[in-house]
């Protein structure tokens, strides 16, 4: 092995002791003087096995309730010295300092803490001091010595000794070591965080431990991976593993069913993050056939989702269509067994969650950070522009139409009837282009625009886009308003009676 470094002693504080006992019992068997202190060098007597006290190494008691233990010269100069440097070798024999090989350490756990719920006290109680200056010594020094950072690292480390009878070459302790600073400085930005609470806007640190590597990024071309906690969002029923592409489909769609959260029976087809299919109903059944209507041909190959359970009956129906990921909150036995029919078709049951308050993208050499679009128009932010008002029933669909339009790719139309998506028009440069797509897509499906009603992602500059939806049949709109030629739009509305509320909140989709 290259550089290959004997573990002679050991020094052993941690804070999880789970899996600890065959490493303990292991580096006795090879001989190894094994230091420790407070309730890790009780756990080692309780085993029967010796254990040296750190105090017998400091000439120093456990001192302020436990707050310092291990942070004296003679623990650290023994980890971090540099064994082929002759005058820190001279100086360990000069002031009685034993030299320690290897490091153990688990953190106190800040961020279960935390989470918890519990108060400062106990969580600044919980921000550990003396083992993750352990850490950062051992792990900086790793030609010398190897640092165990984590329970997390037990069983690799038990296996290695075990191995070689205690043996590490270089590159198994830098491996180490750069598990360690990996440790470390996760468990610096959770304490920063938690202490920051958003009050400095202009410092961003993220650290997530659990990143899995994907089968590809959004091409086959392309290295994908995804750091975050899937499975506090969903427990995985079935099908293959989701890809990158099928992740950010998955997001649009549990962003976008969020929006009638508690409502009707709702399901949702969404294709490349935009709805292709949305549909309120009385049961799933009908919402489920009802959005497939809305584009049967792009639903091929998308992403399904509803706000309540699937039934049988559903589940037969979408098992006809190919499909990628199936969403629910819960679904029958019979549904899954149905669904499951589908080899790769993933089924994913939806757990109550609530996602993150910022939305985090890379641009040019940096990245934006932005709070999430937490408003959804309702009757409370609207206000009538126009002379006639909206019945029930549009007012209804207009709700309807303005929550999918939130979620659609700008610039953005949306047209609606009877809580069925129409049609939109997606991430188009122009708005009258994306009107115009809009209203194509809905004839091309039969659907008949008259009496539906239109909303937009943002204002309308000129009244082309009213006229034109006059035109098609529509007789109520939904906009936010805001531009300095509102009137003309107004004008040509009242002139042609048309309702128009404007509800003062733009839901660019960039």
């Amino acid at each position: 092995m290259s550089n290959s470094k004997t573990i002679k002693s050991a020094l052993i504080s941690v804070f999880n002791k789970s899996g600890l006992e065959p490493i303990v019992k292991q580096l006795n068997d090879l001989g190894v003087t094994i230091y420790s202190t407070g309730g890790t060098q009780k756990f080692i007597n309780d085993l029967g096995i010796d254990v040296v006290p750190v105090e017998d190494i400091t000439s120093y008691p456990s001192i302020l309730g436990g707050r310092v233990k291990t942070l004296h010269p003679k623990v650290f100069g023994g980890i971090l010295n540099r064994q082929e440097n002759s005058s820190d070798v001279a100086e360990l024999s000069t002031y009685e300092i034993p030299q320690i090989d290897a490091v153990i350490v688990d953190l106190y756990p800040f961020e279960k803490t935390v989470a918890s719920g519990a108060g400062e006290v106990d969580i600044i109680e919980k921000i550990d001091i003396g083992g993750i200056s352990l850490i950062r010594a051992a792990a900086k020094n790793f030609r010398d010595v190897v640092c165990v950072s984590s329970v997390d690292d037990y069983q690799e480390f038990l296996d290695v000794i075990t191995e070689n009878n205690g043996v590490l070459d270089e590159s198994q302790r830098k491996k180490f070591a750069r598990k360690a600073f990996n440790v470390s400085s996760h468990y610096d930005t959770a304490i920063f965080n938690y202490f920051n609470k958003g009050e400095d806007q202009t410092a961003l640190k993220l650290s997530v431990l659990d990143g899995k590597e994907l089968r590809y990024g959004e091409n086959p071309h392309q290295k994908g991976f995804f750091f975050g906690e899937f499975d506090a969002l969903f427990t995985k029923l079935h099908g293959k593993e989701l890809s990158y592409n099928n992740l950010l489909d998955v997001d649009a769609a549990v962003n976008l069913m969020n929006e009638f959260e508690g409502e009707a029976p709702t399901f949702a087809i969404l294709k490349h993050n935009n709805a292709c299919g949305l549909a309120q109903r009385d049961t799933v059944y009908q919402a489920y056939l009802s959005a497939l209507a809305g584009d049967p041909v792009s639903a091929f190959g998308g992403i399904l989702i509803s706000n309540t359970e699937i039934d049988k009956e559903t589940a037969e129906e979408i098992h006809k269509l190919f499909c990628e990921v199936v969403i629910a909150p819960s679904f029958s036995s019979e549904a899954e067994a149905v669904l499951k029919g589908k080899k790769n078709r993933i089924l994913l049951k939806q757990k109550p969650c609530s996602l993150p308050d910022t939305i985090i993208r890379t641009c040019l050499n940096g990245v934006l950070v932005q709070d999430r679009d937490t408003i959804t128009d309702s009757l409370e932010h609207i206000t009538n522009a126009t002379s006639k008002s909206p019945s029930d029933e549009e007012m209804a669909d207009l709700i309807f139409a303005s929550k999918i339009c939130k979620h659609t790719k700008s610039n953005t139309i949306v047209l609606a009837k009877n809580r069925q998506l129409c049609a939109s028009g997606t991430g188009q440069t122009s708005r009258v282009d994306a009107l115009n797509q809009a209203i194509h897509k809905a004839k091309s499906f039969y659907f008949d625009l008259e009496g539906a009603v239109m909303a937009s992602d943002a204002f309308f500059p000129f009244p082309d886009c009213v006229e034109i939806a006059d035109k098609a049949g529509i007789t109520a709109v939904i906009q936010p308003g805001g531009s300095i030629k509102d009137q003309l739009s107004i004008d040509y509305c009242d002139t042609h009676d048309l309702a128009m509320i404007f509800t003062g909140t733009r839901h660019f989709k960039h």
